[in-house]
């Protein structure tokens, strides 16, 4: 039988309806758990005259009142409430659905009262509904975080403590550290973020006292003070934390993401706790690793990657974080030890419930570093063996072109150029960065005529193309076309006005040749406006310095690139101010560390030529 459209939406109506009272008449499980509170989304701002939109995720079932029984005129009544919201009058809707919730007594259809007034962007109403919700049935958890979460999103954060102090009392000792995370998670949406790390820190109160809650609660503050910016707020919340629990990892947690020179007292947090419980869980460990390579201290991030592959060897994300560092610290043989044994690890049962794709890009990076070490002894086909054995998108790409670099280094550029040719082309950029690769075969080979007229003729057919105009410019340079390297980088400055290394670029040629120092000097000071962070640009600084008489000064600027990079070419130009001022031993420390990072580096290889040393 075929229904009418108006039909059809009354008998879906009243589907709906059946089976909400169908539900609610069947009596919950007293024992069942219940769930942390549900994380709120909050859209994007609605009209002016509509209220905050909160959409609440389905609370879990929970023990509720005994529904007295359903009687004709109330299934009328909830049958109208839905027919009428579903038909633009939610406000009738949300009525007659929160009268039959109150006199059911039932949980689902409260919820269902929430849900038209979210659905109508009424935040007022929702608020309104869960607090009779509340009222009616007093011991409802749901109705309790459905209440949080419209605060919350209605920004009236103060309102929340006694509800949040409330959730908390009732979630058992296993279930806090999610809760704690939810909480989190939630208040950090507020946009008075000072008032929500206030609310919880007072609705946290006896949590923050207790030795087996502290270190968990004071690090939720914590975050949410970091949240609000305030800083030194939260190392003092995450030192309290370690006071009063020393064995939580959550105050550590915490500090470690504000591990920074300018928070000297974070970093003592991390390693006391390191240092107290050697069987904590090795995820902080691996991470603090990750914190010291980002702040270049790769000696110590070895010392904790050695720990933890000792102690669990059978991880396999360490060894490769521990093979990467030996690699850079010129240890091949551990390096390789430690790439293999990740390689068989990740290929191991154990280890296969890592998500597909990042155990792929893994172990490809893994069979990258490999061909590299290859590379190294010049066992060129061993090289070529861990490169054939990438697989999938991306990453072939990425080993073709390293082949290619391969073969250039065995003298075969013509192979090589016919290696990068080949690679698919789905889009215009991988059109484009086919031909930087090519490019970049025929400068390593030195073949800058060949590369130079390739930009040339790429240039004419895409003038305005800054990676272009900076690639030719460079390759001007190495042909001592010094009157065309600088008209490519004065228009790439009018292309690109924010490109700081056209400023640098230029500035250091300038510099380099001791020529219009002062005009160097306001070139790199420009693009270390740009790029303050950047060592490279520093350098370029350090020699303009030099290059001016401002010894200490360069010494001053070079020695902290230096420290931030220990790039070769750095190296170069630092130890030879050193050598200019009769620090001599110091420049040949600082030369013979730049050789182990690349001794082929033209910079330096030309500074101990031109030199005469022999380090």
């Amino acid at each position: 039988m075929n229904l009418s459209p108006r039909r059809h939406r009354l008998a879906a109506a009243a589907s709906l309806a059946l089976l909400a009272c169908a539900a609610q008449a069947q009596t919950s499980d007293p024992a069942a758990p219940t769930s942390p509170a549900p994380v709120i989304e909050r859209s994007a701002p609605p009209k002016p005259a509509a209220k905050p939109r909160v959409v609440a995720a389905k609370p879990a079932s929970e023990p509720e009142a005994q529904p007295s029984a359903l009687t004709a005129d109330l299934f009328y009544e909830i049958l109208m409430g839905e027919l009428t919201t579903r038909t633009g009058d939610p406000g009738s809707g949300y009525a007659l659905v929160l009268d039959a919730a109150r006199r059911l007594r039932d949980g689902k259809l409260f919820q269902r009262a929430v849900e038209i007034a979210l659905q109508s962007r009424s935040g007022d109403a929702a608020l309104a509904a869960a607090r009779a919700w509340q009222e009616t049935l007093p011991t409802s958890r749901d109705a309790r975080r459905i209440e949080l979460q419209i605060l919350i999103a209605l920004n009236r954060i103060s309102e929340t403590v006694e509800p949040l102090r409330a959730e908390v009392a009732a979630t058992s000792q296993i279930e806090r550290p999610l809760l704690m995370a939810v909480i989190a998670r939630n208040y950090s949406r507020a946009a008075d973020k000072k008032l929500a790390a206030s609310v919880v820190e007072q609705a946290l109160v006896d949590e923050l006292k207790s030795p087996t809650t502290g270190g968990l609660a004071w690090a939720t503050v914590g975050r949410l003070r970091l949240n609000a910016g305030d800083a030194s707020g939260a190392l003092d919340a995450a030192r309290k934390g370690q006071e009063i629990d020393p064995a939580s990892d959550a105050p550590p947690a915490l500090a470690l993401e504000m591990i920074d020179p300018g928070q000297p007292l974070a970093e003592p947090i991390v390693t006391r706790f390191l240092n107290n419980n050697p069987k904590a869980s090795p995820d902080l460990r691996v991470a603090y690793a990750r914190v010291l390579v980002e702040n270049r201290r790769f000696n110590d991030a070895s010392v904790q990657l050695q720990a933890v592959t000792s102690s669990r060897p059978d991880l396999a994300e360490p060894w490769l974080l521990l093979g990467s560092l030996q690699m850079q610290a010129k240890q091949d043989a551990a390096a390789e030890a430690s790439i293999k044994r990740f390689i068989e690890l990740s290929n191991s049962q154990a280890n296969k419930d890592q998500d597909a794709s990042d155990r792929k890009r893994s172990v490809a990076q893994a069979y990258f570093a490999l061909s590299q070490l290859a590379e190294r002894r010049k066992d060129y086909a061993g090289a070529e063996r861990w490169l054939s054995r990438v697989d999938g998108g991306e990453e072939v790409v990425a080993a073709q072109t390293r082949r290619a670099a391969l073969l250039a280094r065995q003298g075969k550029l013509p192979q090589a150029r016919e290696v990068i040719r080949s690679l698919p082309e789905r889009t215009a950029e991988d059109k484009k960065q086919k031909f930087l690769a090519e490019v970049q075969l025929l400068r390593d080979a030195k073949q800058y005529q060949a590369a130079y007229d390739m930009l040339t003729q790429a240039s004419a057919a895409a003038p305005d193309d800054s990676d272009l105009v900076y690639d030719q410019a460079m390759i001007a340079e190495k042909l001592n076309r010094l009157d065309d390297m600088e008209r490519l980088l004065r228009r790439l400055i009018v292309l690109k006005p924010e490109n700081q290394n056209a400023y640098n670029a230029l500035g250091y040629s300038f510099a380099d040749r001791k020529i219009r120092l002062d005009e160097a000097r306001t070139l790199i000071q420009k693009a270390v406006q740009l790029a303050p962070e950047d060592p490279f640009i520093a350098d370029s600084l350090g020699w303009v310095e030099f290059r001016l008489g401002n010894t200490d000064e360069a010494i001053r600027i070079l020695e902290a690139a230096y420290k931030t990079r220990p790039d070769p070419e750095i190296g170069a130009h630092f130890g030879e101010v050193l050598w200019s001022v009769g620090q001599k031993d110091r420049a040949v420390t600082i030369w013979k560390e730049a050789l182990l990072s690349d001794a082929e580096n033209e910079t330096l290889q030309e500074t101990l030529k031109r030199l005469r040393v022999k380090p």
